[in-house]
């Protein structure tokens, strides 16, 4: 298990994070996950998610990730 901070483009509103908590939240493998206006704190199984998953999973929810730093955790 590894956390993640994904820096996240285009979030404004509680809509936008209320979007992307729930396409992260379908992702197998997401736990302890925190969405505020420009980024999502999470962890992750890597064996069950890729970060390109969770990339994708944020772009097709409309919204683009700049950046994702990784920790142990």
């Amino acid at each position: 298990m590894r956390s993640a901070t994904m820096v996240i483009d285009g979030m404004t509103c509680g809509g936008c994070v209320v979007s992307v908590k729930r396409v992260l939240e379908r992702v197998p493998g997401v736990s302890d996950l925190q969405v505020e206006v420009g980024e999502a704190r999470l962890t992750v199984d890597d064996a069950l998610v890729t970060e390109a998953a969770l990339r994708q999973s944020v772009e097709r929810a409309g919204f683009e990730v700049e950046e994702v730093v990784w920790s142990n955790g």
